[in-house]
Order: C-alpha cells, then sequence, then structure tokens
C-alpha cells in the first residue's frame, strides 16, 4: 500500500493522489489507535492529523513507512527523534500557513489593545493602537515575515528574538525586524507575538526571570507550544498585572485544570489551534504535503525549495532561508 490517509483531505487533491497512487482513506482511524497501527503494517507513507499520535509504539508497527504528513498543526505528538534515526520524513509546508497565521496574531493583538484599555490624561480608560505600538516577535518562523510585513502597514514599529539567529544574521535586515535580546525585548514591547518552533530544550524559557521584565500592560498572543511559558510564572504575571492580557491558541492539555495555576486566570484566553487553519492555508498547505509525498513515493527529486527534513535540532525558522552558525 502507497499511501494511508487518516486526515480529511480537499476533492481536488484526493482526486489528484487517486489517479498517481494506491490509497487506503480512513478517517476513522484517528479515533482508534490499536486499528491505526495495525494499518501502518504495510504502508509506505501515512497523512494523519493533529489528534494522531505517532509514538515509539505506532513507528514500531510500520517497518515500510517512509514519510509521515502532516497538513494543520504542529508536529508536538510525532516522535521526531524516533523519526529521524528510522529514516522517516515528517513533511509538512512550513509557508503555507504564514498568511493565515500573521492575520490571526494582529487580530488578536487588536482585539486585546482594544480590549485592555490605558489610562488616559484624564483618568479616563481608552484603548490603544497598534501603529503606535512596540510589537515583539519571538521565533522567526514564516509567520514573523508576513506579521512584520503587515505591521509596517500600521506604523508599528517591530523588533525581534529568535534563539537559533544571530543577532547580526541578515535575516533581520530582510525582514525589516530589529533584532533584540529577549530580556529586552519584553521590556520594550508593547504586544508581544510568539510563533518559536519548540523544541524539549526551551521548555520554560519564558519563565518567572523573564517574564518580570515584561513591560507593565503588555499584551502576548502565543501560537507556539505552550510548554515554551512556565505556568506558574505567566499565572503570576497575568494575576498582577504586568502581563495585562495573553492569547494562547496552543494550550498544552490539562493545563486549565483546577489544580493548575492557570485555572482561575481572568485574562488569559484560549482557542483551539485556529491561527494556521483557514480554507486557503489549508488548500495550500495540503497540496504542498501531497506533491512532497509523490516525490518520496515516486523518487522524484524534489522541485521545491521550501521542503526540509523534519529532523530534532535542525532550526526550521526560516523555512528555506539560509541560517547564520
Amino acid at each position: 500500500m502507497d499511501l494511508l490517509i487518516v486526515d480529511t483531505l480537499e476533492a481536488e487533491v484526493m482526486d489528484w493522489l487517486h489517479a498517481r497512487h494506491e490509497l487506503l482513506v480512513a478517517p476513522e482511524l484517528a479515533l482508534d489507535p490499536r486499528a491505526f497501527r495495525d494499518a501502518l503494517h504495510d504502508v509506505r507513507a501515512t497523512i494523519v492529523p493533529p489528534s494522531v499520535t505517532l509514538d515509539a509504539q505506532a513507528l514500531f508497527s510500520a517497518p515500510l513507512l517512509r514519510a509521515v504528513g502532516r497538513v494543520n498543526a504542529g508536529a508536538e505528538n510525532i516522535d521526531l527523534d524516533l523519526c529521524a534515526r528510522a529514516g522517516i520524513e515528517v513533511v509538512r509546508s512550513f509557508t503555507a500557513t504564514a498568511r493565515a497565521e500573521a492575520e490571526f496574531m494582529i487580530g488578536a493583538v487588536l482585539h486585546l489593545l482594544r480590549r485592555i484599555p490605558a489610562e488616559g490624561p484624564d483618568s479616563g480608560w481608552v484603548g490603544r493602537e497598534i501603529g503606535a505600538a512596540t510589537v515583539g516577535l519571538i521565533g522567526m518562523a514564516p509567520a514573523a515575515r508576513t506579521t512584520a510585513q503587515m505591521l509596517a502597514g500600521f506604523g508599528s514599529r517591530v523588533v525581534g528574538y529568535d534563539p537559533s539567529v544571530h543577532a547580526n544574521d541578515g535575516v533581520w535586515t530582510r525582514w525589516k525586524i530589529q533584532p533584540l535580546g529577549l530580556r529586552e525585548l519584553l521590556a520594550q514591547s508593547d504586544a508581544v507575538c510568539v510563533q518559536l518552533n519548540y523544541f524539549s530544550r526551551y521548555r520554560g524559557l519564558l519563565g518567572e526571570r523573564l517574564l518580570h521584565s515584561c513591560k507593565p500592560g503588555q499584551v502576548v498572543v502565543s501560537i507556539a507550544h505552550s510548554e515554551l511559558f512556565d505556568e506558574s510564572a505567566l499565572a503570576l504575571a497575568l494575576s498582577s498585572g504586568r502581563i495585562a492580557a495573553a492569547w494562547f491558541d496552543s494550550m498544552e492539555p490539562g493545563a486549565l485544570e483546577a489544580d493548575r495555576p492557570l485555572s482561575a486566570v481572568s485574562n488569559l484566553q484560549v482557542t483551539p489551534r485556529l491561527a494556521a487553519t483557514t480554507r486557503e492555508s489549508r488548500l495550500r498547505s495540503a497540496w504542498a504535503v501531497v506533491k512532497r509525498i509523490d516525490e518520496l513515493l515516486t523518487g522524484d527529486p524534489p522541485s521545491s525549495r521550501g521542503f526540509r527534513p523534519t529532523s530534532p535540532g535542525v532550526p526550521l525558522d526560516l523555512a528555506g532561508e539560509p541560517q547564520s552558525r
């Protein structure tokens, strides 16, 4: 079997695949992990939704597997280390969702700046404009470039930080973002957008020592893995008003339960991975993923410079742009 499709893809994409490969289309397997593992036994590639986990148990059941496609969301529940050791390429498009994510973050910042007012000279409470704000971007993912371009239209000052990109890297100039240290960025920014690609070494990066430096009244929007934040430090910053409000589009399961620090925080808004999912971005991403998988299955040479294997420890932030080391 060439390809197991557990995700739901657009009709035109499915027609193209049917004409080229032997397919098993079984979206119901997303709800049955044991049946999913059984189905992996004789397939060369699979496309799975964010709800499906590819861990050691699943990959052990897939001796022929050479590619895993993910159309939407990240790869947090895919064992990237084991995939790399087994020679399995994790196929995602790193640019297809950039515009959707940028629009989402800017819309969220606009909403928070108007919803969380500042005190005016007459002691009244008024909203704030994004054009008068300094916006900090944490993580130079493709969405950061598009966000910076859009913010330029508002007249915002845009600053950025990425632990894998040196301050002298030419990408800062190309993307028209002023590089700052992380503490300095947090101290100067009226709004912060977080889209840093997550690796385990970044867990708790944004902890008490740094969040204590946030500019008072700051608003935070994150489409990144929530474990970039230390949840106790985030709860304290929100409860104290150091951070006026935060909007997370991805939150670790259980993080809002009653015994966790964020459970009673009223100025935290959480949405279920809406940033990357638009009709347009999903279609772009689906085409990019299936065409790369087709190249892997047929042995054709890669035709798009937007693809690189997803491997642990390899910075993917710039989606094809060379990075200085």
